[in-house]
């Protein structure tokens, strides 16, 4: 993977602190994200499920935030069985849900309800929806082990408890990784094993690339990019890769640095970097006028795939100009001019931007740059002073939506 940064303000060198950081982050619990890559019992769990349901037509997963928008970017990137089908119940709109039911062939289905804590209320709403489903189908509730596999925390966790007494497997899910880190734990990975995806070969790649990064040069000077860039303004990253397949990774993507590094300090100084999801060449037509000509706040981050596994001539002899142009070259071609163009008139309105460039959408890369950016979020976080795990501001909003519940 080859990154290159195009800055245009001055940097005070942070490399001092950054460095710090780096090594401190070995001995931290939290860097399991990294080291657990390399424990098979993680990976040989899914794939006993696997073993078991393997014949099972529909995938449907059970989760919200961390444990949707993981499983999700690895499905769309990467997935290469293409006949099996995957449902996400990753909201409670009753509309939507209702709309997932009637998709889904819930007695040839495997469901994967994912909560970290075991406890949050919109994964088990939609548990609940489900079970019912099953059982009002005629399904046994001693036979619902049948149909779902758990994934929490292994040591306190109330989902797992509930496993325990209906007798559904429960995937553990390492207790000092986060939903927002969790991708390559079984969160992601069980589903990315019914998506014909080499789990193998992701954790291998993310577990290497994770202990090179330490000595990596390239995340020393993208974390002194972002915090000089937010000294002096700039306060916002766009997400933008080349790619629909990584349209989710941007998602995903946009927790991570949203939840991770927006924070009110104890002294009440409130600090944070926006994320903004967007792909190309698609935003060209709608977002990109506002990156190129709008205020000087926005640092974009690009994803540029070298090569496609498919591609497409343009030639054609219909009477049109741009037509004919277009004739002489690739549908790669075009959207690789679209990028090029892009970093050009980004260089000439002087909007820093940094570039990470691909070989292949596969495991082994996409496996990279997940680490890269976990590994980013966690070191920039602990720059700018502030927990980059915890997420302290979203449980007021908890509260106080189970307090609405109980006046009904």
């Amino acid at each position: 993977m080859k990154v290159s940064i195009n800055s245009f303000i001055q940097h005070k060198d942070k490399s001092e602190q950054i460095l710090e950081e780096i090594e401190n982050f070995q001995s931290n619990p939290r860097f399991e994200f990294v080291s657990k890559l390399n424990e098979e019992y993680y990976q040989q769990q899914c794939v006993d499920i696997f073993s078991k349901f393997n014949s099972r037509r529909d995938f449907v997963q059970v989760g919200i935030g961390g444990s949707a928008l993981g499983p999700e970017m690895l499905v769309s990137a990467l997935r290469k069985d293409m006949k099996r089908r995957f449902h996400f119940f990753n909201n409670i709109d009753p509309d939507d849900t209702k709309e997932l039911l009637d998709s889904i062939d819930l007695k040839n289905s495997l469901i994967y309800v994912v909560s970290k804590s075991g406890g949050t209320a919109e994964t088990l709403a939609s548990f609940a929806i489900l079970a019912n489903e099953l059982v009002q189908s005629g399904v046994a509730e001693e036979d619902l082990k049948n149909y779902f596999v758990f994934a929490s925390d292994p040591d306190n966790s109330q989902l797992r408890d509930l496993g325990d007494e209906l007798g559904i497997t429960t995937l553990a899910i390492p207790s000092n990784i986060g939903g927002r880190f969790s991708v390559l734990t079984p969160v992601g990975l069980l589903p990315a094993l019914f998506a014909g995806i080499d789990i193998q070969a992701l954790c291998k790649s993310g577990f290497e690339y994770g202990q090179s990064l330490k000595e990596s040069s390239e995340l020393k000077e993208v974390t002194s990019t972002f915090l000089n860039h937010l000294e002096q303004g700039y306060d916002q990253t766009i997400i933008m890769p080349y790619s629909s397949k990584m349209r989710d990774f941007a998602f995903w993507f946009v927790q991570l640095w949203a939840e991770s590094l927006g924070k009110k300090k104890e002294d009440g100084t409130r600090i944070g970097i926006t994320p903004i999801p967007s792909y190309g060449a698609t935003d060209q037509h709608s977002q990109m006028q506002l990156f190129m000509e709008g205020p000087l706040n926005k640092v974009m981050i690009l994803v540029h795939v070298k090569e496609f596994a498919n591609n497409f001539e343009l030639r054609n002899s219909f009477n049109h100009p741009k037509l004919q142009k277009l004739g002489k070259y690739t549908l790669k071609n075009l959207i690789d001019s679209e990028f090029y163009g892009t970093q050009k008139a980004l260089t000439e309105q002087r909007v820093p931007h940094i570039t990470f460039e691909i070989e292949t959408l596969n495991e082994v890369n996409l496996a990279k740059l997940i680490v890269f950016f976990e590994y980013l979020t966690a070191i920039t976080g602990y720059c700018l002073n502030i927990d980059p795990f915890n997420q302290p501001g979203v449980e007021a909003g908890k509260i106080y939506s189970f307090e609405w519940l109980d006046n009904l």
